[in-house]
């Protein structure tokens, strides 16, 4: 997989983010869940096109019942509007259904 991460919107104590996602493996993913750790202190208040959730920094996103199915090749996006207080630096690494993604 691959996965790219950007902030759409900043402003104090606030984001928006979009992160795409992509199926680079040569067989089909039938429901998937997007894992990241935000380095500094974001929280997601609203998310779309998936479902959020968030234990201190790390985060969990499943995808919504329209994005579950993931082609080979194929790709979809999901955003999320949150809050920050010191740091809103872009996460590092990814996941997709546990395995390591290129940034």
């Amino acid at each position: 997989c691959t996965v790219s991460y950007v902030t759409q919107s900043q402003w104090a104590g606030g984001f928006v983010a979009q992160v795409d996602i992509t199926n680079t493996g040569s067989s089909a993913i039938n429901g998937w869940t997007l894992g990241f750790t935000f380095p500094g202190d974001q929280k997601i208040t609203t998310a779309w096109n998936g479902t959020a959730s968030q234990s201190g920094e790390t985060v969990s996103i499943t995808n919504a019942s329209y994005n579950a199915a993931l082609a080979a090749g194929q790709s979809t996006s999901v955003g999320f509007q949150g809050t920050w207080a010191s740091s809103d630096a872009a996460p590092a690494a990814f996941t997709l259904n546990g395995a390591t993604c290129t940034t």
